[in-house]
């Protein structure tokens, strides 16, 4: 597996991709101003500066093309919190991936649970969704996780049904790009403590697996969201491309931590197969 197209600026491929979505916690300036603080943070850590890692914030729609501007200069990349399968048409309220490409998005996150509990989304959305993103040369930030708690084999079971059916409509297409897959047990978002370690690891290694085996999406990256916190870098850097932070990453300076963490890692505990 190789990197999302964040280096296409000719810095060295990414071993980790680490951000975090801000859901609807923070209202305008909020956004701003804790991009600004975090890319300065950025800016300047050895992680990102040598390529290690590539940082990513994904706002509110109003707030994107501020974010941008702050997001830019320190190479983190920008997403949005969802996108409509139609390029155009009379969908009110909705936002198309031409358009959000238009902006200088990079990424789109896809399929949350709380998009699926709250607003219906279904597998089958998600891949029109994915399918719409590649089309247009976005990033899809696909979220996947099993609902109930179980056994890791039980939950990599259902994560690769999820996986197929969320890539049917690119399968179809037969679209290329790139492709994060966010790792996120239903169970484990907004806890105190996220998932087992070795959980965690069960499940993202045979998602990787597959990804790699399977060479849909040639640029594909497994990452782990779900009450995601400081130290658990560490413990399964082996097994996955990067973190999806949480409520955790309110404080700038602890997305700093986290950064730290993957320097400390540095890049010699990728098993993957280039």
């Amino acid at each position: 597996m190789t990197s999302m197209p964040a280096s296409a600026s000719g810095r060295p491929v990414p071993r980790f991709t680490i951000g975090s979505s801000l859901k609807m916690y923070f209202g305008h300036r909020r956004q701003v101003e804790w991009t600004r603080r975090v890319a300065e943070i950025a800016a300047d850590h050895p992680a990102v500066r040598d390529g290690l890692v590539q940082p990513f914030v994904i706002p509110t729609f109003p707030s994107i093309a501020a974010v941008h501007q702050q997001a830019d200069p320190a190479g983190m990349l920008v997403g949005a919190q969802d996108v409509h399968w139609e390029d155009s048409g009379a969908y009110t309220g909705e936002v198309s991936a031409p358009e959000l490409a238009e902006l200088g998005v990079a990424l789109v996150e896809i399929g949350h649970a709380e998009r699926r509990a709250l607003f219906g989304e279904t597998d089958s959305t998600a891949a029109l969704k994915v399918a719409a993103s590649l089309r247009h040369g976005l990033v899809p930030v696909l979220c996947i996780g099993e609902q109930d708690r179980g056994t890791p084999a039980a939950a990599a079971e259902e994560c690769l049904r999820q996986l197929e059916a969320c890539l049917a409509a690119a399968r179809r297409q037969e679209t290329g790009g790139a492709l994060v897959v966010a790792y996120e047990p239903v169970w484990a978002i907004g806890q105190p403590v996220p998932a087992p370690d070795a959980h965690i690891r069960a499940v993202t290694s045979a998602l990787r697996a597959h990804l790699l085996d399977d060479g849909l999406v040639p640029d594909a990256r497994v990452i782990y969201g779900g009450s995601a916190g400081p130290g658990l870098l560490t413990r399964i850097a082996s097994d996955v491309d990067g973190m999806f932070l949480g409520r955790f990453a309110h404080d700038p300076a602890a997305f700093g931590a986290i950064l730290d963490e993957a320097s400390d890692i540095g890049g010699g505990s990728d098993s993957r197969t280039s």
